[in-house]
């Protein structure tokens, strides 16, 4: 493949669509020589997502371009970033991401012969790999490793040996590999930068990096494994894709952190040179762009309509997804699949001092540690509302968590939102406190909401995302796994320990230290008060 292109063919087809590359002199100069050799490696932690069809589109340039390619599986990567794969499920999750990978391929008419598949404990345990980590040890500074790492690596209070080893290790993989260039996404800059400072102190070659731009979520925001209404699994059903590019965030003529227009541009253009808008007749039927830039300057004049665009992609997207179902339709990789990543109540606790391990641990972890997963939070959708017997200031709430009889939750809330607005509404609760007696009625619950400090006039219940149905478990983002406790006990004060670091971000998102409350829909909201705490 690209025997007939010339070097500056190649060149323009490795870089397009990258955001950087480190290197480019040294590129150009090898490719007047001979063809390139490059890598892209991926830690095979939570399942890939829709979003790894933009580096497999870049792969398929690479390939046109003739380079060399290996795709590293870094199942020992995996293991040390805050140990996201524990090790029992590493070989698993690693024969997943190859079977994934290799469909996602496939699906996109990349010859599989032309690509070499490298396991990274195939030789990042040797003896001679070992001994230059050793030597990259002596030279990186902790600093140094926590900053290269920064943007990759789970970044906890107090951080495992483990991560801080994780940047040198994918540096070393360029030599070990033999490659002229890795390739990543923009985020793994500073681990290339260490790269680039190191390896030739140890006597090796520095190399090239090229990267991608971090393409958005569905969301606006960078599109993650954890966060659900952000990305489309590879194996959601058609009607699940249908439902996350309804609620995806496409405003009309805005093409800023557009997730939808982004996957247009970096992967639907590369692999098909065009894209079709599809729409009724009375609207002016289909359209077909050969260039992205045309179809983001009329969206941006508002010539596009959101609709449509939302319903373009999901035809085309079902149609990279449909190889896909298929292949893992079969009763080896359902198996497969559901022993690598098994129900949350089959996950072990996390290792103690080990926060954020495997998404956040389990209630049946140590007493001792604070982390969200303890805390029971649901969605509950409000029944009926009356005045407290004794209390003009308090009324009962009697609400919906999912449960065969609904919760009582005395509160005060209907000082600060009508009777009627409570009728009905989907709220956010606390639901394994400690049952406390108000005016002699037990209140079985916790309303979550967010105020402003000084003003005790401003509450607003937190908000479920839409189509959150009553029961459905609310979590912090990368602690979704693990049960929370039964009750928490108030003599450990879990809940006040959490409860300081809850706020609202300046965009109306519910957060505990930055990171986001959601379901498995979406964020957790409330309509207007930016920077509140939440009670």
């Amino acid at each position: 493949m690209g025997e007939q292109l010339s070097p500056d063919e190649k060149f323009e087809l490795i870089t397009r669509n990258l955001q950087e590359v480190l290197g480019e002199d040294k590129l150009k100069q090898i490719l007047q020589e001979r063809e390139l050799k490059v890598y892209w490696g991926t830690a095979t932690t939570g399942k890939p997502h829709v979003a790894y069809f933009v580096p497999m589109s870049k792969i398929a340039d690479f390939l046109k371009a003739g380079c060399e390619v290996t795709i590293l599986f870094a199942d020992l990567h995996a293991y040390l970033d805050n140990m996201k794969a524990p090790w029992e499920l590493l070989d698993l999750r690693t024969q997943y991401y190859e079977q994934v990978i290799k469909a996602m391929l496939e699906s996109i008419g990349v010859p599989l012969d032309k690509l070499k598949f490298v396991k990274g404990t195939n030789y990042q345990l040797s003896r001679e790999y070992t001994l230059d980590v050793y030597r990259l040890s002596s030279m990186v500074t902790e600093h140094d490793a926590k900053k290269a790492g920064a943007e990759v690596v789970k970044q906890v209070e107090h951080p495992l040996l483990s991560g801080l080893l994780y940047p040198g290790l994918q540096a070393l993989d360029e030599e070990y590999l033999k490659v002229d260039a890795q390739f990543g996404g923009v985020d793994q800059r500073k681990i290339f930068t260490l790269a680039e400072k190191y390896l030739p102190s140890l006597g090796y070659t520095k190399r090239i990096h090229m990267m991608n731009p971090m393409v958005p979520g569905l969301t606006g925001g960078k599109m993650s494994s954890s966060e659900e209404e952000s990305k489309i699994d590879l194996l959601d059903r058609k009607e699940d894709v249908k439902k996350k590019l309804k609620k995806a965030f496409c405003e009309p003529g805005n093409v800023e952190n557009n997730g939808v227009l982004s996957f247009v541009k970096h992967v639907l253009f590369p692999l098909n040179s065009k894209f079709v808008i599809k729409r009724d007749p009375k609207y002016g039927g289909d359209q077909v762009y050969k260039v992205y830039e045309e179809v983001e300057k009329d969206f941006a004049a508002e010539q596009i309509h959101p609709g449509d665009l939302k319903a373009s992609v999901e035809v085309a997207l079902n149609g990279l997804l449909d190889p896909i179902r298929k292949k893992f339709e079969s009763p080896e990789l359902r198996k497969l699949t559901s022993t690598a990543y098994p129900a949350p109540s089959k996950n072990k606790a996390a290792p103690k001092g080990a926060k954020g391990a495997g998404g956040g641990g389990g209630g049946g972890g140590d007493d001792d540690e604070v982390i969200p997963s303890r805390l029971d939070i649901r969605v509950g959708k409000i029944v009926s509302v009356e005045k407290h017997p004794d209390a003009d200031s308090l009324y009962l709430e009697k609400i919906d968590v999912g449960e065969a009889e609904p919760r009582t939750v005395v509160s005060g809330l209907v000082a600060y939102v009508s009777q009627e607005d409570l009728q009905d509404r989907m709220v956010v609760l606390l639901c394994n406190l400690k049952p406390q007696k108000m005016r002699g009625i037990e209140s079985q619950a916790m309303l979550l909401c967010a105020s402003i400090e000084g003003d005790p006039r401003r509450v607003e219940p937190l908000d479920p995302p839409e189509g959150a149905s009553p029961g459905e478990r609310v979590f912090v983002d990368g602690y979704d796994s693990g049960q929370p406790d039964d009750k928490l006990n108030p003599k450990k004060k879990v809940f006040e320990k959490i409860q300081v670091d809850l706020k609202i971000s300046d965009t109306c998102v519910a957060q505990w230290k930055d990171k986001d409350l959601m379901t498995k829909l979406g964020q957790i909201t409330c309509k207007t008060l930016k920077g509140g705490n939440i009670s």
